[in-house]
């Protein structure tokens, strides 16, 4: 079961989409990557602590209580994304610039949440992660 946009089509929708997830009782949720779930945040990782295994695209759920983030490194592609404005106001034509994809991602876990919720976070993926909130 996923909370994405094909059950949130806007802010209001959040929480029955939350109760709904919290009534299925699903072994794991992996939240879609959009700015509008984003900016439920809070509420979002505090309803799916008590669904024991949340995945969320951005690291700001971390570090509001959510479990495990994992994807791409924002603050590489805002640079990336200032070098392209930087050439388009020096004359260079969008049209004319590559397509760029994300190179650089990150997992950042959050073992107070996993504590909470009783989960042991094996010490090789704990190596793994990029930041580890503790």
């Amino acid at each position: 079961m996923a909370l994405d946009l094909v059950e949130v089509r806007n802010s209001n929708q959040i929480e029955g989409a939350l109760l709904r997830l919290d009534q299925a009782r699903p072994d794991a949720v992996l939240v879609s990557a959009d700015t509008l779930l984003l900016t439920k945040r809070n509420e979002i990782a505090a309803a799916l602590a008590r669904s024991r295994l949340a995945v969320y695209p951005y690291r700001e759920y971390v570090a509001a209580g959510g479990l495990i983030a994992q994807g791409a490194n924002f603050s590489v592609l805002f640079e990336r994304a200032a070098g392209y404005v930087d050439r388009i106001l020096n004359g260079a034509r969008p049209a004319d610039l590559p397509i760029q994809l994300a190179t650089e991602f990150e997992l950042i876990i959050n073992l107070k949440t996993a504590a909470a919720i009783g989960l042991n976070i094996s010490a090789t993926l704990i190596a793994r992660a990029d930041e580890v909130i503790e």
